[in-house]
């Protein structure tokens, strides 16, 4: 009769060890086979969204869809003055307007005087900067964040979302997007 009760006794001995063997498997398949950090935009192939922002500095003219509409491709930076990674991108941005790069901003929930500063501080590589107060054409264009960069056709729509801060390696990257929303 007591033959069966160490066999089961046997099994519970070895079963911690197998889940915890099992544990540790799946925990190095995760660090070494990591999640993909591409985010899939849903807007690339899109028209821009119809906007008609105020400008966000006296120097500069505000930004509507209209406006990226030029048969020319560019960019479309979304940033704030109190962003640190758009501090960080700010030399990034003033040298692709350097290799002749139109580039619109859209200021997001800032501050006249603030994004003032930032702009005295950092470069102003915009042609033009809207003023998002509330976010609404952020949120219309599919943006989550700040910093982040559309390139936009010569027809208005978009063809390539940047999510975070251009960095000076992906310079060639962003050039070569421009250069195929040309196309």
């Amino acid at each position: 009769m007591n033959e069966g009760a160490p066999r089961t006794s046997r099994w519970a001995l070895w079963l911690p060890l197998a889940v915890f063997g099992l544990f540790v498997a799946l925990v190095l398949y995760g660090l070494l086979r990591p999640a993909s950090r591409d985010i899939p935009s849903t807007m690339i192939g899109k028209p821009l969204p119809a906007f008609d922002l105020p400008a966000a500095q006296p120097d500069r003219p505000g930004l509507a869809q209209a406006n990226m509409a030029t048969g020319k491709p560019r960019l479309l930076n979304i940033f704030a003055s109190w962003c640190i990674p758009c501090a960080a991108e700010a030399p990034q941005l003033g040298e692709l307007a350097r290799l002749g790069v139109e580039i619109d901003g859209i200021a997001i929930r800032d501050h006249r005087e603030d994004l003032a500063a930032f702009l005295a501080r950092y470069g102003n590589p915009y042609a033009r900067i809207g003023a998002d107060d509330v976010s609404a054409v952020q949120l219309a264009m599919g943006s989550s964040g700040v910093p982040e960069t559309f390139v936009i056709d010569g027809k208005g729509t978009i063809r390539y979302q940047h999510i975070g801060d251009i960095r000076a390696d992906q310079i060639p990257m962003i050039l070569q997007k421009l250069q195929e929303a040309g196309q």
